[in-house]
């Protein structure tokens, strides 16, 4: 038996993989792997501590979408320990657009209750076709609401396409993981949506320590459809004929760009801790190729 182990260790090593460095519990220091037929376009792996590299990632700031409870700022988003960490932390921040009895949620709050951080490529790095991944860990407390998403760069949401690599939140109160693609109706910022909501519950069954681990989340994207995985497990297959908006458009021929964030309150419902926290160990973008 331990013939057996060092003789796997030395063929992983021959690939570059060190076979005792790769821990479901810890970051993933190893090169990103190679693809057959595929090419590494973009990657950003998180290893030098500090904040999140600017010619890769800018920030979202205030109160941004969805009546959520957070205040997105830079000082939640930092990394360290080979990790992007992301803190919803709970703390109350001055909201500088308040105006007293403002029907507008974005300025009726004269402070947050919770601060987070969400950070996005749009700009700076942003792709069509290929395949996603992103190896991440997710606090599922009460409250959490982390994402790995992303967007198209022309037309308003949702006619620009939208597809949800991760959600995470509570439907009516069970933890969920969802993977979702969204496009344009007939109606001006109401999406249809194909939806896949899997209880946390069925990959907690499977392994108690689920939640304590990093997961890969992974998008492949093609001319024909979108399949959405976790750890190599399909969970979504949207057909791009299906994607089709009300102006005879499709968010998902055109180049998209990549949003990690964690909302807090919502559909995350309210937080009970004083901190939660959402790690990202690296993002990776391959498309077809020599």
């Amino acid at each position: 038996m331990k013939k057996s182990l060092v003789m796997a260790g030395i063929v992983l090593s021959q690939f570059g993989v060190n076979a005792q460095s790769i821990s479901a519990y810890k970051p993933d220091h190893t090169k990103p792997k190679t693809i057959a037929g595929m090419k590494l376009i973009w990657h950003d792996e998180f290893n030098s501590n500090g904040k999140p590299d600017p010619n890769y990632w800018q920030y979202e700031k205030g109160f941004v979408r969805n009546q959520e409870t957070q205040w997105y700022q830079p000082d939640n988003a930092t990394i360290k320990n080979g990790v992007l960490l992301i803190e919803g932390r709970k703390e109350a921040v001055k909201n500088p657009n308040y105006e007293s009895g403002s029907t507008d949620w974005r300025k009726n709050r004269a402070y947050s209750e919770y601060t987070s951080a969400s950070i996005q490529t749009r700009g700076l790095k942003q792709w069509q076709f290929g395949r996603v991944e992103v190896r991440a860990r997710i606090d599922s407390a009460l409250g959490s609401w982390p994402a790995i998403w992303t967007l198209g760069i022309s037309k308003p949401w949702p006619s620009n396409g939208e597809v949800d690599l991760m959600e995470f939140y509570r439907v009516k109160g069970i933890p969920t993981i969802l993977a979702n693609v969204a496009w344009g109706t007939d109606k001006p910022y109401v999406a249809k949506w194909d939806e896949e909501k899997i209880p946390l519950a069925k990959f907690t069954a499977r392994d108690k320590d689920w939640v304590k681990k990093f997961h890969i989340w992974r998008m492949d994207w093609d001319k024909d459809a979108i399949r959405l995985y976790l750890d190599d497990e399909l969970l979504n297959t949207t057909l791009l004929t299906e994607t089709i908006n009300a102006d005879g458009s499709n968010g998902f021929l055109q180049e998209h760009y990549l949003l990690l964030n964690l909302a807090l309150g919502g559909n995350g419902g309210k937080p009970q801790k004083d901190l939660i926290t959402y790690e990202v160990d690296y993002v990776r973008i391959y498309q077809k190729g020599d």
